[in-house]
């Protein structure tokens, strides 16, 4: 697993990190063939497909998850350490009862993580609570 300051480092591949995927989109398109057909042309065409998303597993600890996922399966490459009210605040937002849900990241998570893996390091204390 990458620490965040490899992470940081990896231009290329924070450069792939699709921020719209979803985990019921990349379940969808990964996992359950044909069942969204409203898709239109957002589904895998091939077996080397690959996509890079942010999750939150809302069991954890306040941070994110890079997941890389393909018709194999997922793999978790990094986590990103977050302030817990932006943590909170997304998974509520996401809709879904705590307790063993994986959730998007919303809008001011995305902004957090832009800033906080192109910029200088973050001293996550002074921001948590």
């Amino acid at each position: 697993m990458l620490s965040v300051e490899e992470l940081k480092s990896n231009r290329p591949l924070l450069n792939e990190v699709d921020w719209d995927m979803t985990p019921e989109k990349a379940i969808e398109m990964y996992l359950e063939w044909g069942s969204g057909w409203t898709r239109g042309n957002d589904f895998v065409a091939s077996a080397s497909a690959e996509s890079l998303y942010f999750v939150i597993f809302d069991w954890e600890e306040p941070q994110v998850t890079l997941i890389k996922r393909t018709m194999e399966g997922a793999e978790e490459l990094a986590k990103v350490p977050v302030p817990q009210t932006l943590f909170d605040e997304a998974w509520r937002e996401d809709g879904l009862v705590p307790g063993g849900s994986v959730h998007r990241i919303n809008q001011n998570l995305k902004e957090y993580l832009a800033k906080t893996l192109s910029g200088p390091p973050v001293d996550l204390s002074i921001t948590s609570h």
